[in-house]
């Protein structure tokens, strides 16, 4: 690289990440092969439209890279249809909505400060401008229950039931959702269609370790880049190929322009990447590294969520006296990254929290094991309970970093 200040930077930041431990759960280290077809000749292609209908010539290799990632996609999910198009989650919401509501439909998403989105009707955001969200609420435990889903279908009628979180720790019933829906579809005038934004989960979900929402849901959305291990960007997935023409036209032309085929040829990397067999056995030890660091917090008589899949929420407010931001920041001086995050109930406002969100993907990724995830427990609850001096702590988070592999080099196996 030529520009030395932009070369600086990037080797600040491979050092951050390589001495730290990341325990932020929508962040993960995609393979060297992913990075480098991220960074690839592909970037200079125009392709605006779908494989063989372009609006620009020139398109044949890049018709076939596209090609390959939506059918490898197709096999991950075991689904009829995929579009890997949109730049980000939040353009495949976009895109999603539009296919399947009008502007003003009525949506049921979870309240906003349990664990939903910002797309999922933040009042911020152009969701709520576009759409009319209403939102149904956790049970007094935490977790999602069926018969208060089922009373707000009920009770409000909405066009679109969203299902799909970013802070929720638990097992989903995705076909017991369905079930509720099409019980209240029978005597409603308004039927109801289903999306589930998989963003967080889509890994679990590619390994087949929880139930896979493309078996009972009209449209699933994700990311790419979170449990999947692949370049940042969306992705569209359905069953429905009544629905095709809809989801294609409302990411090209409504949403975004060209595709970006470089992101596009990375995302087929690491749908075949998490394809193997290796997939597999990463995630499994994603959610045993989890809930080892969640048990040995209790174990220490912190208050946590409990966990099934690959984050937890720890309550720091009533664990430590301090709010999420404090301890997030707190955490960061050792070299452990976190982010703050609402939790059940909260009293505090959005940019405070009462709560960190931790998750294991980034740490497994790198190489982290169960008892590794049990001395990160013991790490950040002897920082926030001032138990032992930061310079300590520093040390020894950078001597179980080191250990790790290396950012740069990663590289995951790929069976075809």
């Amino acid at each position: 690289m030529n520009d030395q200040a932009i070369a600086h930077f990037l080797a600040l930041e491979a050092k951050r990440q390589n001495d730290g431990i990341e325990l932020i759960a929508s962040e993960n280290y995609p393979s060297r092969s992913v990075r480098e077809a991220q960074g690839s000749i592909l970037t200079a292609k125009y392709a605006e439209g779908y494989p063989h209908r372009r609006y620009y010539g020139g398109c044949e290799v890049v018709d076939a890279v596209e090609d390959l990632a939506i059918e490898r996609a197709k096999k991950l999910f075991s689904c009829a249809y995929a579009n890997v198009q949109p730049h980000s989650g939040s353009q495949a919401n976009a895109a999603a909505y539009h296919a399947l509501l009008q502007p003003g439909e009525k949506v049921l998403s979870l309240v906003l400060n349990d664990g939903g989105h910002l797309t999922h009707g933040s009042p911020v955001s152009f969701s709520s401008a576009t759409y009319d969200f209403v939102f149904y609420p956790l049970n007094a435990n935490g977790h999602l229950d069926l018969a208060i889903i089922s009373r707000w279908l009920d009770q409000e009628n909405p066009r679109l039931f969203l299902a799909g979180y970013s802070a929720y720790p638990y097992a989903i019933d995705f076909q017991g959702m369905r079930e509720v829906i099409d019980s209240h579809n029978k005597h409603s005038q308004v039927p109801c269609l289903f999306m589930v934004d998989m963003a967080h989960i889509a890994g679990i979900v590619a390994a087949g370790l929880c139930q896979n929402p493309l078996k009972y849901a009209d449209i699933v959305t994700s990311t790419t880049h979170k449990t999947l291990r692949g370049p940042r960007g969306g992705l569209i997935l359905s069953n429905r190929l009544d629905l095709a023409k809809k989801i294609d036209s409302a990411v090209f032309p409504y949403t975004q322009g060209g595709p970006l085929e470089h992101v596009i040829a990375a995302k087929a990397i690491a749908f075949q990447e998490d394809l193997s067999s290796a997939f597999v056995t990463y995630m499994k030890q994603v959610l045993i590294n989890t809930k080892a660091c969640n048990d040995e917090l209790v174990r220490r008589g912190r208050i946590v969520s409990g966990t099934d899949n690959h984050l937890f929420l720890l309550n720091v407010l009533d664990s430590y006296g301090l709010t999420g931001k404090e301890a997030q920041q707190s955490l960061e001086l050792i070299g452990i990254t976190t982010n703050k995050n609402m939790i059940h109930g909260d009293r505090l406002k959005p940019n405070e929290t009462s709560g960190l969100r931790i998750g294991f993907a980034a740490a497994t990724t790198r190489g982290c094991n169960q008892e590794e995830a049990i001395r990160i427990a013991d790490l950040i609850d002897d920082c926030l309970s001032k138990a032992k001096p930061f310079e300590t702590l520093t040390k020894e988070v950078h001597a179980i970093a080191s250990s790790w592999k290396d950012v740069m080099t990663l590289d995951f196996p790929i069976e075809e």
